[in-house]
Parts: C-alpha cells; sequence; structure tokens
C-alpha cells in the first residue's frame, strides 16, 4: 500500500488533500503541531519513523507582508524544511510534491507566465519559495513542483470570504483592478494532485516526467471583478450585504500599498500540465461555483 505523508492539514489546501488522496493509500496527515517546518529533527524524525513513498508538502510561510519583517523565518519555513524533506526523500526513494507560487516571478511579463520564463521574485515570500524550489530540486530527490495563484476554498481564510464579510459590513469597496490571475480552488489543486500521483503509483516515478508544473484554473480576471463575481453570487444565494457589485471602486495598485509588492500578472500557462500528464484545467468560474455553494449554506 502507498503511504502518504501530508502535511498542512489545516490548510486550505491541505484540508481538501486529506480527501482526495484518501484513495490512493495510507494517509498520514499533520499539522503543524505533529509536522513543524521550523523543526528539523521532528521532521526527519516522523519521516524516518512512518517511511512514506510520498511526502505532500502543501505547508508554507504565506504572510507574504510579515515575511518582509521577518525573513529568517520565511526562509526556515520555505526554503530550509525543503532542503531536509528532499534529504530524507531521497534516503527513501520517496516522491516529493511541493507547492510553489506565482511570486517567483517579478509580474511584468504581458503574456501568462511558462515554467521556463526568468524567476524574478521580488519580495521575501518569493524569494523564499524560490529559494524552496531549489533546495528540493538540489537534493536530488525525486519531485514535482505545482506552482499555483490566488488560491481559494470553502475552508480557511481568503480572498472570497474576506469581500463577503466586508460587503455586509459596509456600503462601499476598494479593490484593486490592475492585477490579473485566475481563482484556483483549492479542491482543483488536490484534485490534480491525486490524479498525477495516481499516474506514478501506476506507471512508477521513472516513466512519468518530473519537475515543475503550473498549476492553476483556466482564465482570467482581476481581483476588482473577481470581488463583483463573488458578491453578485452570494446575493443571488440570499446573501444580505450592503455593498453591491456596482459599489465596488476598480483602484489601481499604486493606490493600495502594502509592505509586499505585488505581481501584477499571476496568470500562469498550464500547457505543460496538460501535455505530461492529460489533464485539462476548467475555467475559474466552476471552482468558485462550488466553493459558494459550500460558503453560502
Amino acid at each position: 500500500m502507498m503511504r502518504i505523508l501530508l502535511t498542512g492539514k489545516t490548510g486550505q489546501v491541505g484540508f481538501e488533500l486529506q480527501r482526495a488522496l484518501a484513495p490512493l493509500g495510507e494517509v498520514l496527515a499533520l499539522g503543524r503541531k505533529e509536522f513543524n517546518l521550523h523543526d528539523e529533527m521532528q521532521m526527519r524524525d516522523v519521516i524516518r519513523q512512518f517511511k512514506p513513498n510520498v511526502i505532500v508538502n502543501p505547508a508554507a510561510y504565506t504572510a507574504v507582508d510579515k515575511a518582509q519583517s521577518e525573513p529568517e523565518l520565511a526562509y526556515a519555513i520555505n526554503a530550509r524544511a525543503l532542503e531536509i524533506i528532499g534529504e530524507e526523500a531521497k534516503k527513501l526513494s520517496a516522491l516529493v510534491v511541493h507547492y510553489s507560487t506565482d511570486y517567483v516571478y517579478n509580474g511584468r511579463k504581458s503574456a501568462p507566465y511558462i515554467e521556463d520564463d526568468a524567476c524574478d521574485p521580488q519580495s521575501v515570500y518569493g524569494q523564499s519559495k524560490l529559494a524552496g524550489e531549489l533546495a528540493l530540486q538540489n537534493s536530488e530527490a525525486a519531485h514535482l513542483i505545482f506552482r499555483t495563484s490566488w488560491v481559494v476554498g470553502a475552508f480557511g481564510n481568503n480572498f472570497a470570504k474576506t469581500m463577503l464579510r466586508l460587503a455586509a459590513e459596509r456600503d462601499s469597496l476598494r479593490v484593486v483592478a490592475d492585477q490579473f490571475g485566475a481563482p484556483t480552488s483549492a479542491a482543483l489543486i488536490a484534485d490534480v494532485t491525486a490524479q498525477v500521483l495516481s499516474q506514478y503509483i501506476h506507471r512508477g516515478t521513472r516513466q512519468l516526467p518530473q519537475g515543475v508544473y503550473h498549476l492553476a484554473a483556466a482564465g482570467e480576471t482581476t481581483w476588482h471583478a473577481y470581488a463583483q463575481w463573488v458578491i453578485a453570487r452570494a446575493l443571488e444565494g440570499g446573501r444580505v450585504l450592503k455593498a453591491l457589485p456596482q459599489n465596488i471602486e476598480a483602484i489601481a495598485t499604486s493606490a493600495y500599498p502594502l509592505p509586499a509588492p505585488r505581481p501584477l500578472n499571476s496568470r500562469l500557462n498550464t500547457h505543460r500540465l496538460t501535455r505530461d500528464f492529460g489533464l485539462q484545467m476548467p475555467p475559474w468560474q466552476q471552482g468558485l461555483e462550488h466553493i459558494m455553494r459550500l460558503i453560502l449554506l
């Protein structure tokens, strides 16, 4: 039976992975207390005792703005931890599935990013995530790195839930309209992971490609249009809100300064994932429809 070690079980993606990975084998799902990415000995002990065939690691330091003021912690969790996981996985001949971000790019490209585009992270968060990718690659462990963006789920905190909370409290909102991407559901990320792992289980790691892949929903939108879409669906579902879609003002990124710079272009080309694994990414609205039904229950 396949033994799968899953980190970050309480996060948006980790929560969905527990469901998606369950049919593939024995899943040991751990949270920060049981598998702390800042505790080297604990991580090594857990991996050595469980002896997984696959390590799936959605756990990460994700406080983008806070990372600017505590880079050592961000690097410890997002980079050094991957070095340790890679080292232990290499000893066990285990496959590591890791999740990265569009923040490894500078966001200035006019077209969707492909995996071979040069990385140029503009924030400590992005720099630490890129360092984690490189640490895993340098470990020589079998690996898959899925870069994703604009993650949203029914479980946990995210942009959609924030917009609904603010729209219930305020008569109007101001949302950035010059950043482009595709809201990607945690469920889609988890299901794609399970589909890819099932191919590895049946065909073996030597028969399938490894490396970096973009994993994001199809299509594109802006944060402003995204907010309007979420609020419109909530109103249709009977939610009482003060701010209506037409009360959401479109603003420039420069009008909403934050400690960490955000990429203006978060669009990710997923053709490599489709080519190598035969998986077609659905439009972002499809995943959001499912999430909104759950949120509005």
